[in-house]
């Protein structure tokens, strides 16, 4: 296939993505927001330069199990014909391609788990407590809150900007504005994640032993939502994974070093196993 191409896909529950190149597949797994579009800033113009065909797409699975999500993966791999090839997962994405490992190991050749974690803690258990009580979901009593409790655009751009940045972008005032008009613009067309509780993360570490793949785990130094030694501690669950961690970064260290990261990336890529991806007449497989 040439060039970009975006499809509702009807055979995956009308799952939205987009095809960008041509050669060794890879499936891109964004977090809790959920749009596709955000790995194509810096990761698809890197993998497609260096001969990879890239997936992504678009999920709304923010208050939903990780496994949920994974089975989003699941069908979309299956429906696009895809041979096993590496998934690369960002925080709920991350966790939902740990599940897929566990219950569909023959789907992938690889994994990257950025901002990754298997079991939960105080300080992220604490936010998802918030986070409910924020959208009114914890109210009491038979009648739900009224639509709409969220925080004002201003506040919600600032506690994502401290949530997902490191203390070195913090530092860099004309940088800072750039992430507040982001998120807040996030903010004020609903597509941010902040109004919608996450679950409960179970312990999932003990199966992670099951996972068979090769496995590299990206920590992000300065991360306060997925703290580095939780995703530590998955690389110690997986048999044979790697663990790194990138100095000077937050949550979305991705987009904050995104050179680093995509170097650790293709890195990794090039040490698995490549699958032929073509069909009879030259054409990738995806179709």
């Amino acid at each position: 296939m040439g060039g970009d191409r975006a499809a509702e896909a009807g055979p995956v529950s009308g799952t939205a993505y987009t095809v960008h190149g041509t050669g060794r597949p890879v499936v891109l797994v964004a977090g809790a927001g959920g749009d596709g579009r955000i790995w194509e800033h810096h990761q698809v113009p890197a993998l497609t330069a260096a001969g990879h065909q890239v997936i992504t797409f678009d999920h709304d699975a923010a208050g939903s199990p990780a496994h949920e999500l994974g089975s989003i993966v699941r069908d979309l791999v299956v429906a696009l014909g895809l041979p096993p090839c590496p998934l690369v997962g960002h925080s709920l994405g991350a966790l939902a391609v740990q599940e897929l490992l566990v219950s569909d190991p023959h789907l992938a050749s690889g994994a990257v788990l950025a901002a990754t974690r298997g079991r939960p803690d105080a300080v992220g258990d604490a936010l998802s407590r918030a986070e409910t009580a924020i959208a009114g979901s914890a109210s009491p009593g038979p009648v739900p809150a009224p639509a709409g409790n969220r925080l004002p655009p201003e506040y919600e751009a600032f506690v994502r900007l401290v949530q997902n940045l490191s203390p070195r972008t913090l530092a860099d005032e004309g940088t800072v504005t750039e992430w507040l008009d982001l998120f807040e613009i996030a903010a004020l067309s609903g597509t941010s994640a902040a109004h919608r509780p996450r679950p409960p993360v179970p312990d999932r570490l003990v199966a992670y032993a099951r996972i068979t793949a090769p496995v590299l785990v990206v920590g992000f130094a300065d991360d306060v939502l997925a703290p580095a030694h939780l995703g530590r501690e998955v690389a110690a669950a997986v048999p044979g994974a790697r663990y790194t961690e990138l100095a000077d970064t937050g949550h979305l260290g991705f987009l904050e070093r995104p050179a680093a990261f995509n170097t650790l990336l293709l890195d990794f890529l090039a040490t698995l196993t490549t699958t032929d991806t073509t069909d009879a007449d030259g054409a990738p497989h995806v179709h």
